[in-house]
């Protein structure tokens, strides 16, 4: 029997309330225990012990924000390096190996300081100090028991081995059977305690292909960086997170280990697992294995700021390809009072078909193909962008695109959502969360970066209270102060014809 529509959304409020209580901070807390080491590094325990296996998830407070000036890329190629192994996993003989290593860097350098030479540089003797440096990385290869931390992980049972590097934070993770708590211990402090960056140069270059692939054969991945370079003046989220060519190819192992000594100390660490793990008994393997890394200070906050922004800004890319539509506003960063309207407002016009935006561009008038939008880009942990986008359809032009979205950003401004509306959001915001808490994987994740980000995991819960107490006047009042022409960044793909017989266009203006 199929249940009436008003029926089913009854039950649906009812059903996400229920569970919703069952999923509160004070259950949490009941399972929850956090410690903070006197090394500073600080560690989440939460009890379910529904199937033996735990997930955890380790937070790095370093992410592209944090690369050195001239050193963009390289918070990701320590990503890299982290999964190489130490001085005990991932070599054969690692006092041959270091001797070995420290020769390739030295070779590097010399090599690198005569081709960069802007006067007096010897070619034949730039390709002679190449050819040294050459000889000495496939010497070092032959101590290198390839992809030995990966194996030995999942040998004993580990699944969903990653990591993953965004503006703001360094992640790692992974799923263990529980009755190997003290390996995982071992394996994920010992990588942190003893990296050793083998293969560096090697790993440099696999790292130049991905930049290749994902921006410089891209046209949105081009778009992407043109605009976060536009929008961005003095914060370093004017750059991407894989870095710009000449940098990352250029990066060396001495820039890497400075990264990592400086970013990777205790107090910048928040580890969480979530599982079958008891913390009365993991707590002290914990302490065992994390405690042995070494304090070291505290890295300074980030002291740019982004001045406002005080005109339109508009970057234009002419190639042979599809034609993209994108607009940034600046915004503040997660701890504004205003943080959950901005959740709301992306609700409301760019969550799934439902949306604003995609009935309107999409289903209504045909003029898009898909259109929707984001907050908090590229990060959340500084002031940042808040999105729309759409690409059109056969026929239709990115102007037509802007003037429609305009058109739908004047309405959220200048008439109330209705009540149906706004009833919508917040259940879809309890929903979400509750979604969120489904698995332990995600579960690790988001009370690690709750806690990583806001200080405190408990801000998980509290951010859907903030939602629950949105109004409509704050709505349009928001969306009135940020959707400004002088506040706006565009960036658009516009469909060109390439002359006869002339290559493929590969950037744009």
């Amino acid at each position: 029997m199929r249940v009436p529509r008003l029926l089913s959304a009854v039950f649906s409020v009812l059903f996400i309330t229920v569970t919703l209580s069952a999923q509160d901070v004070a259950s949490f807390e009941k399972r929850i225990t956090m410690k903070k080491l006197p090394n500073g590094l600080t560690i989440l325990i939460l009890e379910r012990p529904e199937a033996p296996v735990f997930s955890f998830f380790t937070y790095v407070r370093a992410g592209a924000t944090q690369d050195p000036e001239g050193q963009s890329g390289l918070a990701h190629m320590f990503e890299h390096m982290a999964f190489k192994g130490t001085d005990k996993i991932g070599t054969t003989n690692y006092a041959a190996e270091k001797v070995v290593l420290d020769q390739v860097d030295a070779a590097y350098k010399t090599w690198d300081k005569e081709r960069s030479k802007q006067v007096g540089k010897d070619p034949k003797k730039v390709e002679e100090l190449k050819k040294q440096f050459d000889d000495l990385v496939e010497k070092a290869q032959q101590y290198v028991h390839l992809n030995e931390f990966g194996e030995i992980v999942e040998r004993n049972g580990g699944v969903d081995l990653n990591a993953f590097t965004d503006n703001d934070e360094t992640a790692y993770h992974y799923s263990f059977p529980s009755n190997n708590l003290e390996l995982w211990a071992y394996l994920e402090s010992e990588r942190f305690l003893h990296p050793v960056f083998r293969e560096f140069y090697k790993e440099r270059d696999v790292v130049v292909e991905e930049r290749r692939m994902r921006t410089d054969s891209s046209p949105i991945g081009r778009l992407i960086e043109q605009l976060q370079a536009a929008a961005f003046v003095a914060h370093p989220y004017h750059r991407s997170t894989i870095g710009y060519m000449s940098e990352i190819s250029n990066v060396n192992r001495t820039d890497a280990e400075a990264l990592y000594r400086k970013y990777y100390v205790p107090s910048n660490i928040v580890v969480t697992l979530v599982g079958d793990v008891k913390a009365a008994t993991a707590m002290p393997i914990l302490e065992k294995y994390f405690g042995r890394l070494p304090k070291g200070n505290p890295p300074a906050e980030l002291r740019s700021i982004e001045p406002p922004q005080l005109g339109e800004k508009t970057i234009t890319l002419r190639e042979a390809g599809q034609p993209w539509y994108i607009e940034g506003y600046h915004r503040p960063n997660f701890q504004d009072p205003d943080d959950a309207v901005y959740d709301a407002i992306s609700d409301l016009m760019a969550n799934g078909r439902t949306s604003r935006l995609y009935r309107s561009l999409v289903r209504d008038r045909k003029i898009a193909l898909t259109a929707g939008g984001q907050s908090g880009f590229p990060g959340n942990k500084y002031p940042n962008l808040y999105l729309f986008y759409a690409i059109p359809t056969q026929g239709n032009t990115p102007e037509t695109l802007a003037n429609s979205i305009h058109e739908e950003i004047e309405k959220l401004k200048n008439t109330d959502v209705t009540d149906d509306e706004l009833r919508m959001i917040k259940n879809r915001g309890k929903a979400d969360l509750i979604r969120g808490l489904g698995d332990n994987g995600g579960l690790a994740q988001q009370l690690g970066t709750y806690q990583g980000m806001m200080g405190d995991w408990r801000e998980l819960f509290r951010n859907e209270e903030r939602l629950e107490k949105v109004t409509k006047a704050d709505i349009r009042r928001v969306a009135a102060k940020t959707f400004v022409t002088n506040n706006r960044t565009v960036a658009v793909i516009e469909n060109v014809k390439p002359p006869a017989n002339a290559p493929a266009k590969q950037g744009g203006e």
